[in-house]
């Protein structure tokens, strides 16, 4: 197992050797004009400027503002959605044509609506944030408690449980793992969002330095910023799936991850 995991390390760090010397390579060799995407050396030096930058740590800080509170937001109310949908008799047919309606519209087609409603305010930003999140967290439940051992349940019911105990002890156990997928894909779903909404709203944060970097042709620290945004794509992935296995450390399917 520790022999597996130094050598994925090692394959992923060599990998990233070559992505970078690529990226050096490919301009400096004239393959691609320099003012479009510059080497990888500049844009280290252009990061490296951004973490000197009071002023970034702000926009990050206000990215990561409208990302958490959109993704608890949404999270809270998926939860509690979904399993009222579930629990309640008759309420998932009526429900179910107007969240199949409602599921695919795309986040970006409210920002007219959220402009009009908050302008460049975090509002606006968290109205894309939480709209986009919240189907992502209330479809899974939906599938976790369709999940449920309708045995365990009968079980339940003929012990007198009521519905709170058996959404405690029968239902949500079940639900969780599919819960947890749904938070980690609401996570990458809310920065994506809230980065978008900086970007075409021009709200505070690093969607919105992205946009006067590129307007000003400051293409170093345009590339810059994107490496931020996919760092913390990557950061907010991994923690999300620590989170993941901490939660289910009495999960089959985590507790056999861990043996193999």
């Amino acid at each position: 197992m520790k022999r597996q995991t130094a050598v994925n390390v090692a394959l992923g760090a060599a990998g990233l050797v070559v992505f970078l010397a690529l990226g050096e390579a490919v301009p400096r060799l004239g393959l691609v004009k320099e003012a479009y995407f510059p080497p990888a050396s500049r844009i280290a030096d252009a990061l490296a400027d951004e973490f000197a930058d009071d002023t970034f740590w702000t926009a990050l800080g206000d990215t990561l503002t409208g990302w958490a509170l959109g993704l608890l937001i949404a999270s809270g109310a998926g939860i509690v959605a979904g399993i009222v949908i579930s629990v309640v008799p008759y309420l998932r047919e009526a429900t179910a044509s107007t969240i199949e309606f409602l599921r695919p519209i795309p986040s970006v087609a409210l920002i007219p609506l959220a402009v009009l409603l908050y302008g460049t305010e975090l509002q606006s930003v968290l109205i894309l944030v939480v709209y986009a999140s919240f189907w992502q967290v209330l479809v899974q439940v939906l599938y976790g408690v369709q999940d449920v051992d309708p045995v365990a349940e009968e079980t339940a019911r003929s012990y007198g449980l009521g519905t709170w105990a058996r959404v405690r002890h029968v239902l949500w156990p079940t639900a969780l793992p599919y819960v947890m997928t749904g938070v980690r894909l609401a996570a990458a779903v809310a920065l994506i969002l809230a980065v978008t909404a900086e970007l075409v709203i021009g709200a505070p944060g690093l969607g919105q330095r992205i946009a006067v970097a590129q307007n000003s042709q400051a293409v170093p620290e345009m590339y810059a910023l994107v490496v931020v945004t996919g760092l913390l794509g990557l950061l907010i992935n991994v923690g999300a799936r620590a989170v993941e296995r901490r939660a289910l450390a009495w999960h089959q399917s985590v507790r056999g991850e861990v043996a193999v």
